[in-house]
C-alpha cells in the first residue's frame, strides 16, 4: 500500500505556497519585503515555486537603512537580477535628507524604518505585505496571525485580530488598511535551514563562519566596520564568527562558530538553546517589549 504522507518540510512548503496563492487571488497590490536575509530569501524562492512557470506577480521591496552588510546588498542585487522581479528600495537615508525622519543620536536607524515603510506602502498603495517573521523568533511574533491586520495608520493591535480557523484567511481591507502576511509563521530556524539545504538555495557569505575583527559589547560580538567604530576602552580581537540573523551591521552580533557548510549550520542550530534574535540582535534588548512596541507602531 502506498504511503501518501509527506515530510514535515514538504508540508510547511505546501502551506506557504497556499498562502502566497491566496494573497495573489484576494489582494489587489501585494509586495514581498526582501532584505537579503535568509527568511526573505526563502520567501522569494517559495513565491517562485508558487507561480512557476509564470513570473512572481508582485514586486519585492527593501526598506534600506543604509547600514547593511555589504555582502547582503550584493546578494540582494544579484538575486533580483536572476529572478527578474521588480525591486523597490525605500531609503531611510533619503527620508532623513528630506526631513521626514530624524536620525537618532546613537546613529541606529532600526526604529525609523517604520515611517519609511508606511510611506512606501501608501505611495504604492500596497494592501498586503509579505514578511519573513516566524513565531519561534520572539514572543510578540509568537502571538501574531498569519494574516496580521493593520489599520489605516499601519499599526498592529494585538487585541483586534481576525480569527484564523483551519486554513481560512480573511484578506479583505478598507482603502488604506493593510494585511501583513507571514508565510513562514509556523517554521522554525531549523526548518528554514533544512529547507535551504534541501533546495540548495544560495545565501550571502555572512551566514557562514569566517574570521573577523570584533569587539565584545555586553557579551555580544560586533564586527568592526564603517558602522561599528571602536569605543574608548574596547579591545579589538579576531574571532571566527557567523551570523544567525542579518539586520543592520551596527545592531547585529555574530556568534562564535566554525560552521562553513549548510550541514554544519544545521547541526549547530539543532544543539542551540537560545533563539537567533536573542543571541544576536541588539535592537531587541532595549526593553522586554521592544518588538511588540515597534509592531504597534507599524514595524514588520
Amino acid at each position: 500500500m502506498s504511503d501518501y504522507r509527506i515530510s514535515h518540510t514538504a508540508a510547511l512548503e505546501a502551506e506557504a505556497i497556499f498562502i502566497f496563492r491566496e494573497v495573489a487571488a484576494t489582494c489587489q497590490r501585494p509586495v514581498l519585503l526582501f532584505s537579503g536575509g535568509k527568511d526573505s530569501i526563502v520567501m522569494l524562492h517559495l513565491a517562485q515555486k508558487a507561480f512557476a512557470p509564470a513570473p512572481v506577480p508582485f514586486p519585492v521591496m527593501h526598506v534600506d537603512t543604509g547600514q547593511n552588510f555589504a555582502e547582503v546588498i550584493d546578494y540582494r542585487d544579484r538575486r533580483v537580477a536572476e529572478t527578474g522581479v521588480q525591486l523597490i528600495v525605500a531609503s531611510v537615508q533619503d527620508a532623513i535628507d528630506r526631513g521626514m525622519v530624524t536620525e537618532p543620536p546613537d546613529g541606529t536607524r532600526n526604529r525609523i524604518q517604520t515611517p519609511v515603510l508606511l510611506e512606501a506602502a501608501e505611495k504604492y498603495q500596497f494592501d498586503a505585505l509579505f514578511g519573513g517573521a516566524r513565531r519561534d523568533e520572539e514572543k510578540a511574533r509568537a502571538k501574531e496571525r498569519v494574516f496580521s491586520f493593520r489599520d489605516d495608520f499601519g499599526q498592529w493591535d494585538p487585541k483586534n485580530q481576525r480569527p484564523e480557523l483551519w486554513n481560512l484567511y480573511n484578506g479583505r481591507v478598507h482603502p488604506g488598511e493593510q494585511i501583513r502576511v507571514f508565510p513562514l509563521s509556523n517554521w522554525t530556524e531549523l526548518d528554514v535551514w533544512r529547507y535551504i539545504g534541501t533546495e540548495a538555495i544560495p545565501l550571502p557569505e555572512v551566514y557562514f563562519a569566517s574570521e573577523r575583527e570584533v569587539v565584545d559589547r555586553g557579551g555580544m560580538l560586533y564586527a568592526v566596520n564603517e558602522f561599528v567604530q571602536v569605543r574608548d576602552g574596547e579591545e579589538v580581537f579576531k574571532e571566527t564568527v557567523r551570523y544567525r540573523t542579518v539586520g543592520d551591521a551596527n545592531l547585529t552580533a555574530g556568534v562564535r562558530s566554525g560552521a562553513t557548510t549548510i550541514e554544519e549550520i544545521i547541526a549547530e542550530v539543532e544543539s542551540s538553546r537560545i533563539t537567533e534574535r536573542g543571541a544576536t540582535r541588539g535592537d531587541d534588548k532595549t526593553s522586554e517589549a521592544a518588538m511588540e512596541d515597534r509592531k504597534r507602531e507599524g514595524y514588520f
